[in-house]
């Protein structure tokens, strides 16, 4: 999935140490796999200035910039950051582009349809997304890491041994099975 030299938390002490170089490659490492997932998350209907590839760097940036307020050293733990942070700005996108398109209408609260749904959203549906996101909630931290990694982010599982510090692949894959398992048990709920 990617190939690193250094470690996310190498890189990350030494951005907080000054170092722009570093902050030049984990934005490079991080760039590719992130625009990945981001790709089809920001609908159609809010594209009108904001393209994902910008709300990519966007979101990589603002990260970057707020390095000193992030504590999780693990690479699992960033890239779940960098996630957050970029829902939050498609959020904000698409709330801005629906208050800009609603004034002058009896119906500012209505959602445009999603016509560019997520890969995930189309294979699950909108409904189960949300139970999906609830149930990653309802993870402890390093299980929802190591979920995300794997189903979103397609992981291989000893990638995921790595992000989340565990000792084997396998260990990781344990884990990924067992929080799926109690992820599931959640949303049926």
């Amino acid at each position: 999935m990617k190939s690193q030299t250094e470690s996310t938390a190498t890189l990350l002490f030494k951005i907080k140490s000054g170092d722009e170089r570093a902050k030049e490659r984990l934005f490079k490492t991080y760039l590719p796999i992130i625009s990945q997932w981001a790709h089809g998350r920001l609908p159609a209907y809010a594209r009108d200035l904001s393209e994902t590839a910008d709300m990519v760097q966007k979101s990589l940036m603002a990260a970057l910039n707020k390095v000193d307020d992030f504590e999780a050293v693990r690479e699992g733990a960033f890239l779940a950051y960098l996630r957050q942070i970029l829902l939050n700005n498609i959020r904000m996108e698409i709330r801005r582009v629906i208050r800009k398109n609603s004034h002058g209408t009896d119906q500012p609260d209505v959602e445009p349809v999603d016509l560019e749904a997520s890969v995930m959203q189309q294979v699950i549906g909108g409904e189960a997304l949300q139970k999906y996101e609830k149930g990653l909630l309802s993870l402890k931290e390093k299980a929802r890491e190591a979920v995300m990694l794997r189903v979103e982010f397609g992981y291989s599982f000893a990638e995921i041994a790595e992000a989340v510090e565990m000792n084997s692949a396998n260990a990781a894959r344990m884990l990924v099975s067992r929080s799926i398992v109690e992820m599931a048990r959640y949303m049926q709920r």
